[in-house]
């Protein structure tokens, strides 16, 4: 039985992902033009570009006039429709150039019903009741699921998949996000982490280090296919061999939050069991946004909400997500299965400058302050608190952009990091809109 392959400290709290679907990146929807780009996410200071499938799409049952780039037809092939691999190449050196690492989208759960591996290979697929290949989800109906248990997949098609991410690995690429990791096998994705990595058994070194993402998935639907009589793995179990993981295990707690059917508490005391039921090296992202979900500025509005909400998830332990557009407070879902170019010409230069300005303190504070701690003030009103050896930061968070007064039963002072204005509450104060920062004035001098 394999065992964890990934022990030791966990990855930077400031490892921050920007994630690019390349298609709607752009007007022109290449490497090229979004290599072009690069720029301005390093300049917001991001360390990691996701990117969304790269590879060609399948034909058959394609959904849209584009198709879905999760229904993969070559894992080891570009889009050409995205440009040729030397244009990717171009993509990889320019991120390098402004120390930006890249990470692609590893889609093993499935393939297009046309893809190279299922005319080749039809045997490593899982079988539906007609006895042809099929899917343990129904709505995913432009896909056909892998077997990885079946006889007839050991050890060919393992070794197949393991040799396609080596094969990335060696050209460039640092970092994999796995889609639906929690549908294929806790023991692949350690025996993919020990080839990819160049994992020594006998120190536990790796010589090639790569950042490994999983998307985990809701419990509810980890348990639905779990009764339907199909396998899945729990965050617990993939945290053997990924870096770090989606937060859908919280959002079910905090989209009921978000719908108003639960106070925020719901969610926020599920942080420590986050922290007791995984491992000391586990980290979640925490994001508002991505290519499943609606954009943040169309659930919170573009005004105080947005801007408590950004800084309160990116304040949350674990490391910052961002899809593009997001700095911008782009409203406009970017469909996946149509050519629909991000709205670059509509978004919000000055939500983007408070944007950067909330990223900037939130790294801050996460690389001098790990210690996470927070006290609800009132309804939708939060105060956040990160220590660190020498620095103390308080952070005031009225996600719900409330009126009115609160009582504090102990003095905020320092400085404001946003304004560099000093700050001095104390008792029954007015609540602030949106977010406030404070530096304690007095970190290094005492804790």
């Amino acid at each position: 039985m394999a065992y964890s392959v990934r022990t030791g400290n966990p990855v930077p709290e400031t490892t921050a992902l920007y994630q690019i679907f390349i298609r709607n990146y752009t007007r022109e929807g290449t490497f090229a033009a979004a290599t072009k780009k690069l720029a301005e996410v390093q300049s917001l200071g991001f360390s990691w570009v996701y990117l969304t499938p790269i590879h060609p799409i399948g034909k058959v049952q394609r959904k849209g006039s584009q198709g879905s780039p999760y229904a993969i037809a070559d894992y080891r092939k570009v889009d050409p429709e995205l440009g040729t691999l030397e244009d990717l190449k171009q993509f990889i050196a320019e991120s390098k150039r402004l120390n930006l690492k890249v990470m692609i989208d590893v889609v093993y759960n499935h393939t297009a019903p046309d893809s190279r591996l299922a005319q080749e290979h039809p045997e490593w697929f899982l079988k539906g009741p007609n006895g042809k290949p099929g899917r343990k989800c129904e709505d995913w109906s432009d896909v056909i699921d892998l077997d990885y248990l079946s006889e007839n997949s050991r050890p060919h098609l393992w070794d197949e998949l393991i040799d396609t991410l080596v094969y990335w690995r060696e050209l460039g690429i640092e970092g994999f996000r796995c889609d639906v990791a929690s549908l294929v096998p806790r023991e692949f994705w350690v025996e993919a982490r020990k080839r990819v990595n160049l994992w020594n058994p006998a120190t536990g070194e790796e010589k090639r280090p790569t950042l490994w993402l999983a998307e985990s998935v809701h419990p509810s639907f980890l348990l639905y296919l779990r009764d339907a009589g199909f396998h899945a793995w729990s965050e617990a179990e993939l945290h053997d061999a990924f870096d770090l993981t989606y937060d859908y295990d919280g959002w079910q707690r905090l989209e009921p939050v978000w719908a108003g059917k639960r106070p925020l508490h719901y969610y926020l005391d599920y942080l420590e069991v986050q922290r007791a039921a995984y491992p000391a090296w586990a980290r979640k992202i925490r994001y508002l946004e991505n290519h499943d979900q609606r954009r943040a500025a169309s659930r919170f509005g573009k005004g105080k909400r947005l801007e408590a909400w950004t800084a309160f998830y990116q304040l949350l332990p674990g490391c910052t997500f961002a899809y593009m557009g997001q700095e911008y407070a782009i409203d406009e879902y970017p469909s996946l299965f149509e050519k629909n170019p991000v709205p670059w010409e509509r978004g919000d230069s000055q939500f983007k400058a408070i944007f950067a300005n909330i990223f900037s303190a939130t790294q801050t504070i996460k690389a001098h302050a790990p210690n996470f701690s927070y006290k609800e003030l009132g309804e939708g009103v939060v105060l956040i608190e990160r220590k660190g050896s020498a620095d103390r930061y308080q952070i005031l968070c009225n996600v719900d952009d409330r009126s009115g007064f609160i009582e504090l039963d102990s003095a905020l002072e320092g400085t404001d990091m946003l304004s560099g204005n000093s700050v001095a509450l104390k008792g029954r104060i007015e609540l602030p809109r949106g977010v406030l920062f404070i530096q304690k004035t007095t970190s290094r001098a005492k804790d």
